[in-house]
Formats: C-alpha cells, structure tokens, sequence
C-alpha cells in the first residue's frame, strides 16, 4: 500500500468497498480523473494508485504514463571528419595559439607536434593549420560503445580494390603457365607434382582469401582430374559447415514423431539425444536418438579409456601420476590400459593356479558353457514350415524336474521320504509305513494299522473339565475333529490360574492378612490405636 492512502475507518473502509462493488457492478457511475476521464473499476488497486514520489493526492493513471521527456540522441550515420585541417595555415604567430606549431585550436601542453627547439611564436615559421573542432555529440549507451560509430564507408573500397588487383594478377599468372604447359608437356607433369605436394602440406588455416583459394583450387583439381589424380580440398571453413548442414532428402529429427511428449529437440544444435519412438523394435529403428552413438562402436572403448587415465592419475602411485594423459599422448594411454588389463588377467591366472594346485578340483571346471547347460532340455517339439509349435512345447509341457534327488529309496522303505503327510503332528513320513521319523525302519502294513490306533488312544486319553454349552458360530476346525471339543478361554484361564509353578520365585510367599491368625492380629493393632488415643 503506497504511503498517500489514508487511515480509515472500518464504517469508511466499508462504504469505500460497497461502492467499488457497485462501481464494478455498473451501480455506480464510474471515478473521474483530472482530465475528466473515466477510470475503469476493475484496475486492481496496485495499478490505480500513484507511489509516494509522485502522488498528487488525487485518483487518475497519469503515473502510468512517460512522464519524462524522452532525449534526443545523435544518429549513429553521422560522420565525423577527424583530424582534418581547416583551410591554409597562417603566415604569422597569432596571440593565444600554440606556441610550439602556432594553430589555435590548442594549446602547447596538448599539441601532438615534435617538439621543436624554438617554437613559431619566436620564429614565426612553420605554422600549422588549425583542426576541425568536433561538436559533443549526444550519444546513447548503445551509441557511445558502438565499434563502427562514425566510420566511413568509402574507407573499404581500397581493401576491395586492393583484392581485386591481387585476383587479376594470380589469373594472367595462371594463363601464362597454361600457355607455357601446353608448349612444353614435360614441364606440365614436374608441375603437378609440385602442386600435389603443396596441396598435401597445405594448411588448414590459411589467411588468403576464401574466394580467389576456392578458385584456385578448383583449377588445381581440374588439372589434376585430366592426369588421373584426385586431391581432397582442405579448407577447414567449408568443411565446417558443410558438416554442420542436414541432408535435404533425409527426413528431420522432429518429424520422426509428432507427440510433443516426445523426446526434446534442441532447434540451437539439431540435436535429439533420446529415443524418439521407445516402443518401437530397436532392430527395425532407422534413428534412435544421438545417445545411441555414445554408448556404441568406438566410443564405449573411448570411455574405458578415459576413466583408466582419471583413475590412474587420482589413485595410482606419485611416480605414476601424469604419465598418463589422453589429451597429451592418446597412444600411449591406450598401450599402458592394455598393458594394464594383461596384467590382470595374468593375476587372476596365477591365482586360479595357485589354488587348484593347493586344493585341486580341476576336472570340476572342464564343464561345458552355461548357455549350453541351460540350453538343454529332454521336450520333445514338432515344427511346421512356418515355425509353428505343432506337437510338443507349449501344447505338451514337460513336467519341471526339482533340484534334488528324485525317487531315491532309503533302506527298506518302498515309497520315498515326503510322500505320507501326517496333518495331526503336522510332519511328513513314509507313505509306506506312516512313519514321521526319518531313517525309521519300515514296518509296512502293521505300521500303519499301529499309528491308527495310537491316535484313536490319543484322542481318548485328552479329556477336559465339563463347561457350559456354547453356540459355535464358526464350522470346527482341524484340531476339533481329531480331538473333540477343544476347552473354552475361560476354562483355559482357570487351568493357567490354578496351575502350580515350582520355578516362580514367588510361589513360597504367603500373605498374613489371608492366614487363619489374621483376625487376632488386626483386633491387636485396633485395641493399641486406643490406648494411644487416650493417652
């Protein structure tokens, strides 16, 4: 809130924002400035009212406007004639001129002239003309740190007119060497070689001019497609771009899928560095971004050998630290990793020797690949011309085999070790005999027939106090049915409350107000309370 508003009320502040409600509504007719101009209610009020440093006091959006009159800056075209003179120089010493070279334009302490032994306003010889005076232009700040303000286009004719004279001399030196080739064809050959060589040791970044080189070397390559050879032009600024530039006929990186959800396009770079289409095959993909370049090919070897000259440097020894440098000496980093990576292969060697040769165990690791172990199966398929599953595979599945060993018979036993399950004691046995214990000796039929009866005793045996009948909401459980009515939780509490602990430390203590001398003792205390009373 800007500090012209007043305090009101809260009675004032209300009405205020009735009738800007009504105002807003059309109720009201609207607010006036001082020109007589409707303002219009539903600029916020941040917009409406004036700051501090310019308030009137009075409602109205003049703040909003340029108040300020705008300054006429000078034109960046204007021309300056800097450090011309002004007509002839004069023929003798006038009063406040220079005393050293005699112009009035300056003084001696700023004259630009040799010093001489008598100044002209002792000899009165020699005296230069006066400068031109430039007027203070008023410039903008673009103006003032502009490079080409008050530069004269004319000045670049003779950088042009010097080129073009250097162009016409290199054509009627070109042309007399044609004439002079054709007359005598030895020396024709002598000098495409020479240019051969030149051509080769070249270099890239040459300072001639781009357009007169192009010629000349397209010239060149004329020459030399007649004699059968064939140069590659080396100007590195065609080539720049050259590269730089998208085939036409290919279609862009943008268009390879319309969904702006899609992977990001960098228009600045042409770069698309995700997968435009994830869902796709990436066999049947013609682009999958520019990321796929750099985990593929050469550059993973690149990387690897990168990270060798980072980990070398910050973890290998003090004698070692600089020597390998991928910037400096790209070869023989990459001769010191592969010497690295023998080294190590020799390591685990030496060490896998050592061990077997200590313990043995060699015959163990003539195994065949796991791809061929786990490639093998007994499943038994028939294929059509088409590939199709006809007989086998999917449609008959084999049955899987367990990792441990199968129908194996453990002493007189005739069915294996899991195939009986015992729900009572919650265990598995012999199908055979019934027995839960393994290693047990097979009793066969008699041995079923006496764990039958064992349980049937079992469930006799187990008998539980008598309690109230009560409703079984749920259907009887596992436990119920081999052993009958299974207690209640308060007759469970009464049995766990009455049971004897001979190892509960408190099962000796005995209370005195519970034992059969209680009563006199109490009468005791009571009979001693009165006498201390009436004492």
């Amino acid at each position: 809130m800007s500090a012209n508003t007043l305090r009101l009320s809260r009675e004032d502040y209300k009405k205020k924002r009735e009738l800007e409600e009504l105002r807003k509504a059309g109720a009201a007719p609207a607010e006036l400035d001082d020109d007589g101009n409707m303002i219009n209610p539903h600029i916020p009020q941040y917009i409406s009212e004036s700051p501090w440093y310019i308030s009137d006091g009075r409602p109205g959006l003049k703040h909003q406007r340029q108040f300020r009159q705008p300054k006429n800056y000078a034109d960046l075209d204007t021309f300056l004639p800097r450090g011309t003179k002004q007509g002839p120089a004069a023929t003798k010493w006038r009063k406040g001129a220079c005393t050293n070279c005699g112009a009035l334009t300056h003084k001696a302490k700023a004259c630009f002239e040799r010093p001489r032994k008598k100044g002209a306003r002792w000899t009165g010889k020699n005296i230069q003309a006066d400068e031109v005076v430039l007027p203070d232009l008023n410039h903008s700040y673009e103006g003032k740190r502009d490079r080409w303000n008050g530069y004269d286009i004319s000045l670049h004719r003779h950088v042009t007119d010097f080129h073009r004279k250097v162009e016409k001399a290199r054509r009627k030196k070109r042309d007399r060497e044609l004439d002079e080739a054709l007359r005598d064809p030895t020396k024709k050959k002598r000098k495409l070689k020479k240019r051969q060589k030149r051509s080769l040791n070249k270099n890239d970044d040459s300072e001639s001019d781009s357009d007169s080189d192009s010629d000349a070397s397209s010239d060149s390559d004329d020459e030399l497609k007649d004699s059968g050879l064939m140069m590659q032009q080396m100007d590195s600024k065609k080539r720049q771009t050259v590269r730089n530039l998208r085939i036409r006929e290919d279609t862009a990186k943008y268009l390879r899928n319309l969904d702006p959800r899609s992977a990001h396009y960098d228009p600045k770079t042409r770069s698309m560095r995700e997968n435009p289409n994830p869902e796709l095959d990436p066999n049947e993909l013609f682009y999958a971004g520019d990321n796929f370049t750099r985990i593929s090919g050469d550059s993973l070897k690149f990387h690897a050998i990168e990270n060798f000259a980072w980990e070398s440097d910050s973890k290998g020894a003090e004698s070692q630290k600089g020597v390998v440098h991928l910037q400096s000496n790209p070869t023989k980093s990459e001769t010191i990793q592969k010497q690295h990576k023998m080294n190590q292969i020799k390591i685990k060697d030496q060490i896998k020797s050592d061990i077997i040769d200590k313990y043995g165990g060699a015959e163990h690791l003539d195994t065949p690949p796991m791809e061929v172990l786990l490639g093998q199966s007994n499943q038994y398929r028939e294929f059509s011309h088409d590939g199709r599953v006809i007989k086998g595979g999917h449609l008959n599945k084999a049955i899987p085999k367990s990792k441990y060993i199968e129908d194996e018979l453990e002493g007189n036993h005739t069915k294996t070790w899991g195939s009986f399950y015992d729900k009572s004691a919650d265990s598995w046995g012999y199908g055979c005999c019934n027995q839960t214990t393994r290693n047990a000796y097979c009793t066969g039929e008699a041995g079923k027939r006496a764990a039958v009866e064992i349980r049937k005793s079992f469930t006799k045996r187990v008998q539980f106090p008598a309690s109230k009948p009560e409703k079984q909401s749920k259907p009887k459980n596992l436990l119920t049915q081999i052993l009958g009515d299974v207690p209640t939780p308060g007759e469970m509490e009464d049995y766990r409350r009455d049971k004897q602990r001979d190892m509960d430390p408190m099962a000796s203590y005995v209370d005195e107000e519970n034992t059969a001398d209680a009563p006199s003792k109490r009468k005791m205390k009571k009979k001693k309370k009165k006498k201390h009373n009436k004492l």
